[in-house]
């Protein structure tokens, strides 16, 4: 069998914590050893400075973006199964900054120019200094070039079901694009300009539609159309169904999602985005909302849900220090109540701005209902906010905490699993924040959290935690040097672990998600431990087939053939020679004489004798890893296997009468039916068998139109060669030119064809059956 290694020793938790961040066994619980950050590599070179406040987003689908002058450095981390490198792997691309900067349109070009001319030259300097110091309304100062901010969506809003991305330039242009294809990004909508375009057909009145009574000639007038279009945040809304009357009067449920976009005088402009988002000419303008914030410098989405019942709105921080949540009326959501005026969270004027707003849904573990935690950082400080709603109405609890940073907070990144907030200050410390809940209030622990070697000392821009908590990714630069600054800097993004391998696992078998590719992080973790210790531990493997006894869900299926496959990748050997070098070996006659040949004859006797026990150690290495191969094979096959019957049952349930699918049902039931042990497999065919009324559709070859026996779940091969790949979710043969491949390059998908029943489209829309990657 394959190796394992003895289970850790548990220890035990504090007993006066009231949040749990590591979920427990029944028994208790599974692994707790004690939590040491690790930097992993690699050390991400980024080619420019970052820019932006925040310049690090990571997204739920395992992107990271990082802001900086020349472009938005993405990086995507992947679980790869088919490589032995302990290190992380890690995709990257890049969306390059335009070349051209964006003119903003606020009336006619003539018009403009003469306003430009005149306040240039105003004999009030409070007028004219204001003037020139601004790059957006006077661009010739100098404009700045680079990524101000960016923005990922929920999971599930493009095409592929992945991450849609806001991008926001310093140039005040605002697109949103998203990834098709592998490693290739397209821009679907520039919204500065539709935005722009909106305005300019009203007249740029304001949301009361009352045109403008001044014109570009006044100071006033000419600052607030420039303002009501520079867009300074956006933020995504999480993804709400909605009921659609078609032309027939059905109601259909249809999904979107809200983009909203926080503009320099405060108001909050809301795009509407049917899913999947496909096409840039589908989004709508959904709504205007004027805060009166007049000097707003953050926002984040307040989203509310317990039960049926679901409020949301728009939490809006200011330069001066008030921080407060505008109401958002949605129509057509089920169980969605609006609020009915704003609430004030914090409302002293003292001059602190409000940067990095957080908030994250929560469980109130002694009233046992649902609240909403609000962090944002404010100067040295640490603003929280706790909302609970009662019968008697909405609850707000709030204070600071302070004594965190001599150096003002630059970044704020919350870990949702096991709320624990994490803040830095540019002198590269690390607090760590876990709450804890009282009757009425909240109580901060604070650690420093350790930090590596190799990290210690530099310059932080930005931090942000991984989905699930896993990975923190910092953004940082050399620190002083014997009290110089250096003369080059560079620029690098860290990755640092946050939990240990076996607190991932604990979470991994607890995962209510039950999606290997949304677990990711964690599951990057726990192929570094095995990688590393060349062995799968015994209480992990132990305690997963008890699970697959108990719920034998597909989940725990993946979830052991993922810890088989890394098994097989740390038994491997690596290549010694470089794969890119050619061979230059060629045949060549060499003469001896006697003396060299018996010289020759002594060292490979010699060899011969140390020989046995490398060929008996390599043999038991060749012998194991051949163990673990049909270890993967028959995981493998199970899943297969119950994936086949899931079709079939769609099949069954989807056909009224006999007719060609176009799924090789018949191929599939005699795949099934080799075994004969399988008591659900025999009732399932004969009910198909039933319905087909003895009749059979065969797959025929597109190039000789031979049939395709289906012999094999991976290919189809038929009498004259032909070999065509099958599709994991429906097992037809891919006999076109494009199809579609799973992320960890497991298996591909065919594309869905105008011609297909909403069935198989449906059926097509599902991730990799082995490992739960989404087909792109």
């Amino acid at each position: 069998m394959a190796a394992a290694s003895p289970s850790d020793a548990v220890l035990s938790l504090p007993q006066n914590v009231a949040i749990k961040t590591e979920p427990e066994t029944e028994d208790g619980p599974l692994f707790v050893p004690e939590n040491v950050p690790v930097k992993r590599e690699p050390a991400v070179p980024l080619l420019s400075p970052v820019s932006g406040l925040q310049p690090l987003a990571w997204s739920q689908d395992h992107r990271l973006a990082v802001c900086t002058t020349s472009s938005l450095s993405l990086m995507e981390l992947v679980c790869d199964v088919h490589s032995n490198k302990q290190d992380l792997t890690l995709h990257r691309t890049s969306i390059p900054v335009p070349n051209e900067a964006y003119k903003m349109r606020v009336g006619p070009a003539a018009e403009l120019a003469q306003a430009v001319e005149k306040f240039t030259t105003h004999p009030d300097p409070t007028v004219r200094q204001v003037f020139l110091a601004d790059t957006v309304m006077n661009p010739a100062v100098g404009m700045q070039k680079g990524i101000k901010y960016a923005s990922w969506s929920s999971l599930g809003c493009d095409s592929s079901g992945r991450c849609l991305l806001a991008c926001l330039t310093l140039d005040n242009r605002l697109t949103i694009h998203n990834s098709h294809k592998r490693l290739e990004w397209n821009m679907l909508v520039d919204l500065t300009k539709k935005y722009s375009e909106r305005l300019k057909e009203r007249g740029y009145a304001k949301k009361d539609n009352k045109p403008p009574q001044a014109n570009l000639l006044d100071f006033d007038e000419l600052q607030r159309r420039f303002r009501m279009q520079t867009p300074l945040r956006m933020e995504w809304s999480s993804v709400y169904t909605i009921k659609q009357v078609q032309t027939d009067n059905t109601c259909v449920d249809v999904e979107m999602v809200l983009l909203s976009v926080l503009m320099e005088n405060g108001d909050l402009v809301l795009w509407k985005f049917v899913l999947p988002f496909i096409n840039g000419e589908d989004v709508m303008f959904y709504d205007i909302i004027e805060s009166g914030v007049t000097r707003p410098s953050d926002l984040a989405w307040w989203e509310y849900e317990s039960a049926d019942r679901r409020m949301s709105g728009l939490i809006i921080g200011s330069e001066v220090g008030p921080v407060k949540i505008m109401p958002v009326s949605l129509s057509g959501v089920k169980g969605y109540f609006t609020l009915r005026h704003p609430v004030i969270l914090w409302k002293e004027c003292d001059e602190i701005a409000v940067e990095n707003i957080k908030c994250v849904p929560m469980i109130h573990p002694i009233q046992k209902s649902s609240c909403s935690l609000i962090v944002a950082s404010r100067g040295c400080y640490v603003f929280w906010c706790l909302l609970m709603i009662s019968p008697a109405g909405l609850n707000v609890h709030n204070s600071h905490v302070a004594g965190l940073h001599s150096l003002p907070v630059v970044s704020l990144a919350v870990s949702q699993h096991g709320v624990t907030v994490y803040t830095c200050a540019t002198d590269g410390w690390i607090k760590k924040l876990t709450p804890t809940f009282t009757e009425n209030t909240l109580i901060f622990k604070q650690e420093d959290m350790l930090q590596p070697e190799n990290v210690t000392g530099r310059r932080i821009h930005g931090i942000a935690v991984s989905r699930n908590g896993a990975y923190i990714a910092l953004a940082s630069t050399q620190g002083m040097v014997d009290d110089f600054h250096p003369v080059n800097r560079t620029y690098q993004v860290h990755f640092v672990t946050l939990k240990t391998p076996e607190m991932a696992t604990a979470l991994l078998l607890k995962s209510p998600t039950q999606n290997l590719y949304k677990m990711t992080d964690l599951l990057d973790l726990v192929r570094w431990q095995i990688l590393k210790n060349k062995c799968i531990p015994a209480s992990l493997l132990e305690e997963l087939d008890r699970k697959i006894q108990e719920v034998d869900s597909p989940y725990f299926w993946r979830f052991k053939l993922f810890l088989v496959r890394m098994l097989y990748q740390s038994l491997q050997t690596p290549p010694t020679d470089n794969r890119w070098k050619p061979t230059h070996e060629e045949s060549k006659v060499f003469v001896r004489d006697e003396e060299e040949e018996d010289g020759k004859d002594e060292e490979d006797g010699s060899q011969e004798e140390g020989e046995p026990g490398g060929v008996k150690q390599e043999a038991n290495q060749e012998e194991q890893m051949a163990e673990v191969q049909a270890w993967i094979n028959a995981v493998e096959t199970h899943l297969m296997r119950e994936n086949i019957k899931k079709v079939l049952g769609v099949v069954y349930l989807n056909t009224w009468i006999t007719q060609n699918t176009s799924i090789p049902t018949c191929g599939l039931m005699e795949y099934l039916s080799k075994d004969t042990n399988d008591r659900a497999s025999e009732v399932l065919i004969g009910h198909i068998k039933k319905k087909m009324n003895k009749q059979t559709f065969l797959e025929r070859c597109s190039l000789c139109q031979a049939a395709l026996p289906f012999s094999d779940h991976k290919q189809a091969v038929c009498k004259n060669g032909h070999m065509w790949l099958r599709c994991v979710l429906s097992y037809q043969a891919c006999q076109t030119l494009t199809f579609r491949r799973c992320l960890l390059l497991d298996s591909i998908a065919r594309l869905p064809q105008p011609e297909d029943p909403e069935w198989i489209k449906k059926l097509l829309q599902a991730p990799c059956t082995l490992c739960d990657s989404p087909m792109i």
